[in-house]
């Protein structure tokens, strides 16, 4: 199983950047998928997430109104917009998958990742 995030890069405060992660099928059917994150020296934490059907968003409170999840069922892709972005956004991002079809919050939920990609927000 493999999920290829890719999207990341440097972009000044305000700026926008789209994540994208791709998996196999087998790795994303009839599952949810989410993004998480992890800055300097910080705990990893939940981002986004989406269901197996592309619904039901869910969004950590410190994104909501800026960041957007979506899903390409065709394409086994899941995508993270991200708008208005802060210095504090900054960290490497990562994809997963969830052993659920509905989205969850929770990391433990999640069996399969991606590598990360690092998003470093200058101010």
């Amino acid at each position: 199983v493999q999920l290829q995030a890719s999207g990341g890069g440097l972009v000044q405060a305000g700026g926008s950047l789209r994540l994208s992660c791709t998996t196999s099928r087998r790795a994303s059917s009839n599952n949810a998928m989410g993004w998480f994150r992890q800055g300097p020296g910080k705990e990893r934490e939940f981002v986004a997430a989406i269901g197996w059907k592309g619904d039901n968003p869910k969004y950590t409170e410190s994104v909501k109104g800026r960041f957007t999840i979506s899903r390409d069922i065709v394409k086994n892709t899941v995508y993270l917009q991200m708008n208005s972005l802060k210095p504090e956004d900054t960290a490497v991002y990562y994809c997963a998958v969830s052993r659920s079809p509905v989205a969850t919050m929770t990391p433990s939920t999640y069996n399969y990742w991606g590598q990360g990609t690092q998003v470093t927000v200058s101010s």
